[in-house]
């Protein structure tokens, strides 16, 4: 809280979810990887070929929470309204694992 009392900007309360790159050998590895993603809950999941024909499956969640919390340097919400969001990211975290 302290810390957030003397910023001078914007700041943004960020949570990234889980994400996994997987290089594949064969298209059918990757789309098979991609149906067991979509299938156990990763629906951000996707399947990239590079253009040299590196494919690439990424396993990605969608439990992402970003939310602003100062803007000019003004705090925009309360300490007990940052205390939720950190309790609401720990159990995202705990999701991932």
């Amino acid at each position: 809280m302290t810390a957030l009392e003397k910023a001078t900007g914007d700041v943004v309360f960020k949570f990234e979810p889980f994400v996994l790159h997987v290089l594949c050998q064969e298209l059918q590895d990757a789309q098979l990887l991609h149906s067991v993603a979509i299938d156990s809950g990763f629906r951000n999941s996707g399947i990239t070929v590079g253009k040299g024909g590196k494919i690439t499956m990424a396993v990605r969640s969608t439990h992402c929470l970003e939310v602003p919390l100062s803007h000019k340097g003004r705090l925009m919400v309360s300490e007990e309204y940052i205390e939720f969001l950190v309790h609401v990211a720990n159990q995202k975290m705990e999701e991932n694992i």
